[in-house]
């Protein structure tokens, strides 16, 4: 699919405000809100755009400690890391990423303990790195689209 200026626009109010109404999106951008919502459902419907999310406040969850922590695989331990992470309910984000490490992955802990736990069971799979995250810089940029 091949996005406009239009469907650019769309998304920055959707990215700011994702409950934002269709009709306030036709005012924001300069079309009708039937033209809103049919270009929405395009861009739905061709994965442009993924879904809808609620930005939620860990430490108001009970997760006061959040880490970056990045794994080493031990030979042959990288593809049942791969099967085991999304068991992790602590694990937020997680990439397979270039470089001395595989995998990078953003977590939340509700103490040092929780923490240690974690890190006894990541050990199976590989070396660990741990940096414990002290407050966000920028948290949930949106996404520019650029014309390549």
């Amino acid at each position: 699919m091949k996005l406009d200026s239009i469907h650019t626009k769309i998304l920055a109010e959707l990215q700011s405000n994702a409950r934002i109404s269709n009709t306030q999106i036709a005012a924001a951008v300069g079309i009708s809100s039937p033209a809103v919502a049919e270009r929405i459902k395009k861009m739905e419907d061709s994965a442009v755009i993924l879904g809808y999310h609620a930005k939620l406040s860990p430490r108001k969850l009970g997760h006061g400690m959040r880490a970056l922590i990045t794994i080493r695989a031990f030979m042959g331990r990288l593809q049942p890391f791969l099967h085991k992470i999304n068991t992790y309910k602590e694990v937020v984000n997680c990439y397979r990423i270039t470089g001395n490490e595989n995998i990078v992955m953003e977590v939340v802990f509700t103490d040092q303990q929780h923490l240690e736990k974690f890190i006894d069971e990541l050990i199976t799979y590989g070396e660990t790195k741990t940096q414990i995250i002290l407050s966000d810089i920028v948290s949930g940029q949106p996404l520019k689209h650029a014309q390549f």
